[in-house]
């Protein structure tokens, strides 16, 4: 199989970390070859605080993708999420250059520079600036405006930066698993690929990733991000308080939680029995479900009111026509899209991952939903990075963040 068939991309998640190898056939048909995972243990709320930890996850992960695929995997996309990240909008407008009036693509770019002149401190880089639309001579709506004819042109762009040192640390583990990285994606971005349908992204859709440090907010309207924010809470936030609530152990919290949880008690109409195991060797005890459910249903509520208030903070609140897509690992918890609904009063649906063939039933589950965006950013991105797929070692840093200032091509 030859490498430049491949797209792999790399989930580097606060839980756990997933590689996941997609293959170009000849008709252009795109198959899920190969998929890794591995226990994250150096990322907290998206951070990485052990490089150690983190580059060897990293590297069990590709391994076992590897290993199923039977490639050898030398460059990802991967996905940059956490506290960190932080977005505004931005306008900008210039005067068109020709005499003739026609806009060139040398115009859109120095109306998005124009754009993106905002001031940003030292400490943060431009991840991505992601045009929402273009306004000729006061006519709005416009997604390509180059050919147009016009004397005035207008860009809103939507722009995320995050913390020069997260990045920097993000990548550096990547490097030191043996990796290239083609290119840093935004995880809610790389998600709304997988998990989204046009007719959502065009009616106004709120996108919830719930991983398990953090919670990562999209609003998409008129097929255009229009705000992003992250949520402090997340899955493991739930574990943790399970845990606490059950005087159990993390892994233990873990599996009951994905076994018999429920994110709202009132779902429940039997009141089932579960055995739980004691901490140190203490006894197991018996805990119905409904304990279990009154445990998690605040923890869920709490973050989905953070949630809406993210929303409410936008003008987009009353533009949701096609309501919330949960996904991420804590999506699948029974309930969620039930408890969302009450929340935000709102039609909710889990976000289940669609749009390849291959390994992909195996797979087909919203905590892969980011490794799965990551293969369709690829894909769509792939003639613009032909230049990075085989990144000289000695300048390769460099050469990513000059990727992520090429802002422009985010659109074209």
């Amino acid at each position: 199989m030859a490498t430049n068939n491949l797209i792999v991309g790399l989930d580097i998640g606060t839980t756990k970390i997933a590689a996941v190898v997609a293959e170009l056939d000849g008709s252009g048909d795109v198959r899920i070859v190969g998929v890794g995972t591995s226990p994250s243990d150096g990322l907290k709320r998206g951070v990485v605080i052990n490089l150690e930890k983190t580059v060897q996850s990293i590297k069990k992960a590709v391994e076992d993708a590897e290993l199923m695929a039977g490639v050898e995997i030398t460059a990802v996309y991967a996905g940059i999420a956490g506290d960190h990240i932080r977005s505004i909008n931005s306008k900008g407008f210039i005067a068109v250059s020709r005499q003739d009036n026609e806009i060139t693509k040398e115009d859109v770019e120095r109306v998005i520079g124009a754009a993106k002149a905002v001031a940003i401190p030292m400490d943060r880089e431009i991840i991505h600036v992601l045009p929402q639309e273009f306004i000729v001579d006061d006519q709005g709506g416009i997604k390509d405006p180059v050919g147009m004819s016009g004397m005035r042109l207008e860009a809103e762009v939507h722009i995320v930066t995050g913390a020069v040192t997260s990045a920097q640390n993000l990548y550096k583990c990547i490097r030191r698993a043996g990796l290239d990285v083609n290119d840093l994606v935004l995880e809610p971005l790389a998600s709304s690929y997988a998990v989204l349908s046009p007719d959502e992204e065009e009616l106004g859709v709120a996108l919830l990733d719930i991983g398990g440090g953090t919670t990562d907010l999209a609003i998409i309207y008129e097929n255009s991000i229009r705000h992003t924010a992250v949520v402090g809470l997340g899955g493991k936030n739930v574990t943790s308080d399970i845990a606490i609530g059950l005087r159990t152990s993390l892994d233990q919290a873990e599996e009951i939680k994905k076994k018999y949880g429920c994110a709202q008690e009132a779902l429940l109409t039997e009141d089932e029995m579960l055995s739980v195991q004691g901490v140190g060797g203490r006894p197991a005890r018996e805990v119905s479900r409904r304990e279990l459910a009154s445990i998690i249903e605040p923890r869920m509520e709490e973050l989905f009111t953070l949630a809406l208030r993210e929303i409410r903070k936008t003008d987009y609140a009353d533009l949701l026509t096609s309501g919330v897509v949960l996904t991420g690992g804590a999506a699948s918890l029974y309930g969620a899209a039930d408890l969302g609904e009450t929340i935000f009063d709102l039609p909710v649906q889990v976000g289940v991952p669609k749009g390849f063939g291959g390994l992909m039933d195996s797979i087909k589950n919203p905590s892969y939903a980011t490794g799965l965006g990551l293969i369709h950013y690829g894909l769509k991105h792939r003639e613009k990075d032909k230049s990075l797929l085989r990144i000289n070692k000695s300048n390769s840093f460099e050469k990513i963040f000059e990727r992520m200032k090429r802002w422009f091509e985010d659109f074209f």
